[in-house]
């Protein structure tokens, strides 16, 4: 069957469009202040504390012995990754004695110890990573089918494949804030950075969360712009078939 466009999806690409505006401008401020953010603090910290150093900090402070630090090729390219226990720390931040390589590392070390403690979020992030990654994969291909063949069960099965990238974007709100107050209060409590220069700290990891809340808010636009699609047909078929 040929694919007919109508009213239903004229009003949700119009919504789409007006809202895409704003949010890319977020996405594209929020990438510009990580960037930003992380060059202003790249300075010496006063107490000559390592990236890697600041990480062992932090793992040492929650009892956690197993987890090894090692550098990585790349910039912020920093992440923890749970497959073999590891955190890995970028050029700029392994062996840099820096505001930001502090913040950095230590927000990574949060994870790690989010692993260790069972914090029940990354538990949940890390259950839902299997069905993520099949609907993310799948979602656009039937969403393109049921366009095309206009066949709406084949439109909501990818509408709700598409959900669970969202849900997962959702989910990763609170283990990154999270992860950053593990970090901030080690430094503070540890005193790996003075006063003045937790402030920076927290303005790097600060940066880096908004990118994760962009990117939720466009996974939340491209949701909507789908599903009022699916819901505009569908009014269209009760009043009177096919527009």
């Amino acid at each position: 069957m040929p694919y007919y466009y109508g009213y239903g999806d004229f009003l949700a690409n119009n919504i789409y469009c007006i809202l895409l505006i704003p949010v890319f401008l977020l996405s594209l401020w929020a990438q510009f202040q990580v960037s930003g953010s992380f060059r202003r603090y790249s300075v010496a910290n006063r107490r000559h504390v390592t990236g890697a150093q600041a990480a062992e900090a932090v793992l040492r402070a929650h009892g956690v012995y197993d987890v090894p630090i090692r550098p990585c090729r790349g910039s912020l390219t920093d992440h923890y990754d749970p497959r073999d226990n590891t955190i890995y720390l970028s050029e700029d931040v392994y062996a840099s004695a820096t505001i930001s390589a502090v913040g950095v590392a230590c927000h990574e070390a949060g994870h790690a110890v989010q692993y260790a403690v069972g914090y029940s979020p990354i538990r949940v992030r890390s259950a839902i990573i299997p069905v993520t990654q099949l609907g993310s994969k799948f979602s656009f291909i039937l969403l393109l089918i049921g366009l095309v063949l206009y066949s709406q069960p084949l439109f909501l099965v990818g509408i709700l494949l598409f959900s669970l990238t969202t849900i997962f974007q959702l989910v990763t709100l609170p283990v990154e804030f999270n992860a950053s107050r593990r970090a901030i209060a080690t430094i503070e409590d540890s005193y790996l950075l003075d006063g003045d220069e937790v402030r920076g700290a927290e303005k790097v990891l600060r940066a880096a969360a908004l990118t994760y809340v962009a990117a939720l808010l466009m996974s939340m636009l491209q949701l909507l712009r789908y599903v009022l699609i699916f819901l505009g047909r569908n009014g269209g078929r009760r009043g009177g078939g096919r527009e």
